[in-house]
């Protein structure tokens, strides 16, 4: 058959596979009563290579769109929580259920919470074998999947051309963003990594989400004991939209969401929860909060995410503003001078990636 017939019948295999995950049908799912979780969602892993990676390689990283994962600071996955958040989590309507209210997740959490893009074209992992024949020989994956060993291996090299851009893409799906219930990477992600120029126009956001949703499900039905998807997102999603404090003053947090979680805030966060009888003790986080664009060396281009205040509800307001002007209340100047030292500590400074435009009444307007 021709490239043009075989694309038929893989557009409407996309189109049945996708059906029957938005259906969510599952006649008689087993009921999971599992204590332990087994996943392969590795942050610790992650943050073990970029800490070898060479400044030449860390340009390579943000010039696909990947440059927030270099402020990765957590490396250990809270088991405890991400399994209480798995018995929460509706794949149906794609939402947690915390605090009594159903919290949908959309793509511009991830952004909010990883700094990866949710606009962009579909990342699509399927087409005509023939095109990635090459690449799959490449990385011995004929007739397995691509071992993350080797791509830990590949990745200890100097060079920062496609052959490392390739191959940082798959490791941060394999132990990150979209692992599966396999020490392995799918080689199916190879068709959208023929062109590496094309990787920074891809909507992340949407295709972690997805194959979340779908890893989710499995679980949930007992078709696999480990659990898939990046659940290091469910996490940071819960630390960040559920308040142990009960202000209703406006909070001063940085985007995106993880580069605010080291070990030493979760063990603190980790430790409240306790004291206030376990997870779900806090009280949603309806209240507006201020963000701050943190660590700017990470950031991928220079119209990379602005600072947005107006959100009513974390991650789903506008993470992209119609212009460039950013409106910040005063008293998100105020609060961020008055915060705590740790939670600048890593900060170059707080206002060094902008340039004063104007002042109105009760609020600064800057221009990035």
């Amino acid at each position: 058959m021709s490239l043009e017939e075989k694309e038929k019948y893989a557009r409407h295999a996309r189109e049945v596979w996708d059906g029957y995950l938005s259906s969510g049908a599952a006649p008689n799912p087993k009921p999971r009563k599992q204590t332990k979780l087994v996943t392969r969602c590795s942050p610790g892993r992650l943050f073990k290579v970029l800490q070898r990676l060479t400044p030449e390689q860390k340009e390579a990283v943000k010039s696909m769109g990947f440059g927030s994962l270099l402020g990765l600071r957590c490396r250990t996955l809270r088991r405890s929580l991400c399994l209480w958040l798995l018995e929460r989590f509706d794949t149906t309507n794609c939402s947690l259920e915390i605090c009594n209210v159903d919290v949908p997740l959309t793509p511009n959490d991830v952004e909010m919470v990883l700094g990866l893009s949710a606009s962009g074209k579909e990342v699509v992992n399927s087409g005509p074998e023939d095109m990635i024949s090459d690449l799959r020989n490449s990385y011995n994956a004929i007739n397995h999947g691509i071992s993350v060993r080797l791509l830990e291996e590949q990745l200890a090299t100097a060079e920062s051309g496609d052959d490392f851009k390739r191959s940082f893409v798959l490791y941060v799906l394999g132990t990150l963003l979209c692992p599966t219930a396999r020490l392995d990477v799918s080689p199916s992600f190879l068709h959208f990594l023929t062109n590496m120029d094309l990787v920074h126009q891809y909507n992340w956001g949407k295709f972690l989400l997805d194959r979340l949703v779908r890893e989710v499900l499995r679980f949930h039905q007992g078709k696999q004991r480990t659990v898939g998807g990046c659940l290091l997102f469910l996490q940071l999603f819960y630390y960040e939209n559920i308040s142990l404090e009960g202000s209703s003053a406006p909070v001063p947090t940085i985007v995106p969401y993880l580069f605010s979680w080291g070990e030493e805030e979760i063990a603190e966060r980790e430790k409240r929860e306790k004291e206030l009888g376990g997870y779900g003790s806090g009280e949603l986080a309806s209240k507006k909060k201020c963000h701050h664009m943190e660590f700017p060396e990470y950031r991928d281009h220079p119209d990379g995410p602005l600072i947005t205040t107006e959100i009513s509800r974390i991650g789903h307001g506008p993470l992209r503003p119609e212009s460039n002007e950013v409106m910040m209340p005063l008293p998100f100047i105020t609060s961020l001078l008055a915060c705590p030292q740790k939670h600048v500590r890593r900060q170059k400074a707080l206002f060094c990636t902008y340039n004063f435009y104007s002042y109105e009444p009760n609020s600064f307007t800057f221009l990035l």
